[in-house]
């Protein structure tokens, strides 16, 4: 019986690490990511830190799925402050992560 649940338990969390949780808005769909490099000509607006889960029950959520949450939160902050670029300026560390929102198209507006 104690293994049956540890199994379900164990089920249980494998399914909802490899859920998404994080849903794209409507300003974040208009918000690309790019590299420092691709922003040379762009206006810097500020910077977002996003942060998120990326442990479940104690388990380790997927790496990609993480790094994929993070950029929608990025992205969905940036467009609220009218920026249609982000760029991550940190590594991921314990489900965060900084970065830089830029305007590329009509910097000077």
């Amino acid at each position: 019986m104690k293994s049956k649940s540890l199994l379900l338990t164990i089920l249980g969390t494998c399914l909802l690490s490899a859920c998404t949780w994080v849903k794209m808005t409507p300003e974040g769909e208009k918000v690309r990511v790019l590299s420092q490099e691709d922003v040379a000509t762009c206006k810097k607006l500020g910077k977002v830190h996003a942060a998120l889960k990326d442990k479940v029950a104690g388990v380790d959520r997927n790496q990609e799925k993480v790094r994929l949450e993070l950029e929608t939160l990025a992205r969905n902050h940036a467009g609220t402050l009218n920026g249609d670029t982000v760029v991550p300026v940190s590594d991921i560390v314990e489900g965060k992560q900084t970065y830089e929102v830029y305007r590329c198209v009509n910097p000077g507006s």
